[in-house]
């Protein structure tokens, strides 16, 4: 008797014991890679979500953040991501245009309205094919919409070369990242476009390498441009979102509890970064012109007339997705 007591007990002892290994097993630890520094907004935006999708999946889920480029520039983490070393890299949607060369579009140059406009835009059955075509032929997916994340909250230019006009701005040796819509954009409207990468611009700036570069107001103080380039334009060049970039393979092997969760989880990093950008533009500028840095928002309507003709050129030669202006027009707001 004592021994079929001691083999029951031995039996719901190893149960246990294995029940707490598969347990564990099945909590999973993503890595989660990002070119910023840990202590600027969009860091503390990062990690905010990291922190949100452990609280929201009880620990089942973790998100370990790798800021700086730790794990590599743009291409290496793209290549990490797809086969799933890397699990959620965020960043713009036009660097997912190396699957999808339409993509680029989304960052057109002068073209949307505002933000509300662009959002109606990518919301079109034009956008969600093209992401549908990267999951489904480079195995990269997206959390969440892209549009959500409020990255800026809009663009300026940072340049050691002051203006107030597109005739002013000529011959402005702009740093540009790797995309050539965006480059040839700005040749057209008469900068001088050098591709670097964002760690190198301060460096490239103070050096007379590049005069000036393109970025959301809110990365401007964190990244100190400011200290080699102390003039700051406003140019709403384009809104922008923030592409939440996973392993489609991945994501859809999460159950639909978790994969709920970490939505919840991007939802509510989502609605803390339209406060967060906001506080942090104003805050920033406010230290900025404290230091001399000087601010302005020129009428850029020169800019977008320029562009016009970009666009009519690209259409013309058949150089525009299909049905892109159709989207781009039909998504505008007539009253």
């Amino acid at each position: 008797m004592k021994h079929i007591i001691r083999t029951c007990m031995a039996a719901m002892v190893a149960t246990t014991l294995g029940t707490g290994v598969m347990a564990t097993a099945q909590a999973e630890t993503w890595r989660m890679a990002h070119k910023m520094p840990p202590d600027s907004i969009e860091g503390q935006l990062f990690q905010y979500f990291a922190d949100k999708v452990e609280e929201k999946t009880g620990g089942e889920l973790t998100v370990k953040v790798f800021p700086n480029e730790q794990l590599g520039s743009d291409d290496t983490v793209l290549e990490q991501l797809q086969i799933g070393t890397v699990n959620v890299y965020p960043e713009g949607s036009s660097y997912l245009q190396k699957w999808v060369p339409d993509v680029k579009f989304t960052s057109a140059p002068f073209l949307f309205d505002d933000r509300e406009h662009w959002v109606r835009f990518m919301e079109t059955d034009l956008v969600k094919g093209w992401f549908k075509t990267i999951e489904d032929e480079a195995g990269i997916a997206l959390i969440g919409s892209p549009t959500a994340f409020v990255r800026g909250p809009y663009r300026v230019m940072v340049t050691d070369k002051p203006w107030q006009s597109l005739e002013e701005m000529q011959g402005t040796r702009l740093r540009m990242h790797p995309d050539e819509l965006a480059a040839e954009a700005w040749r057209h409207l008469g900068a001088e476009v050098r591709t670097l990468a964002w760690t190198e611009v301060y460096e490239s700036i103070s050096r007379g390498i590049v005069d000036a570069v393109n970025s959301p107001i809110a990365l401007v103080e964190p990244m100190k441009f400011y200290e080699v380039a102390p003039h700051v334009i406003r140019h709403d060049e384009y809104p922008q979102g923030m592409a939440f970039m996973t392993n489609a393979k991945r994501w859809n092997a999460l159950s639909d509890e978790l994969r709920s969760q970490v939505l919840e989880a991007f939802a509510d990093m989502a609605a803390e970064s339209e406060k967060r950008m906001m506080e942090a533009a104003e805050k920033d500028l406010e230290t900025m012109k404290a230091k001399d840095v000087s601010y302005s928002e020129p009428d850029t309507s020169d800019f977008v007339a320029r562009m016009e003709s970009f666009y009519q050129k690209m259409e013309e030669a058949g150089e525009l997705p299909e049905g892109f202006l159709e989207a781009v027009r039909s998504t505008r707001e007539t009253n």
